[in-house]
């Protein structure tokens, strides 16, 4: 298993998944749903979501950027890989046991869509758990 290549292509899915972001409020109706909320909750709502389309946008640059640092070990490298094994594995937990079934169970797209993340967090976690103790 080439690690190297794994974690380009974990930091590309990361970048990817921030850009994606952008098209968030269209498909889950945030436009319609929102202004139901108190302005310091949508303010809130909105400064969240773009931090963690930053922060996407950020760990799939240093996995695409650095993955030969990190695989060059070292303790800064072993604290940003069990970072990343820590918030993806949490990540995959949250996908498979707090969001409702009833929300894909029946649901197609839904269901695809719940697969496909599921299969991704499970894929960053084992990519970052090899490179850690590579």
């Amino acid at each position: 298993m080439n690690l190297v290549l794994h974690l380009r292509l974990a930091g590309a899915g990361l970048m990817l998944l921030a850009f994606v972001h952008v098209f968030f409020p269209r498909r889950f109706g945030w436009r319609e749903e929102l202004p139901r909320l108190s302005l310091l909750n949508r303010q809130m709502f909105g400064v969240h979501v773009f931090f963690i389309a930053l922060v996407l946008l950020f760990f799939g640059a240093v996995s695409l950027v650095l993955a030969e640092e990190l695989l060059a070990g070292g303790r800064l490298a072993q604290g940003v890989l069990t970072g990343f094994v820590v918030i993806w594995s949490l990540r995959l937990l949250t996908q498979l046991f707090v969001y409702d079934r009833s929300l894909w169970r029946g649901h197609r797209f839904n269901t695809t869509v719940h697969v496909v993340f599921s299969a991704f967090w499970t894929y960053l976690v084992v990519v970052y758990a090899l490179a850690l103790r590579a």
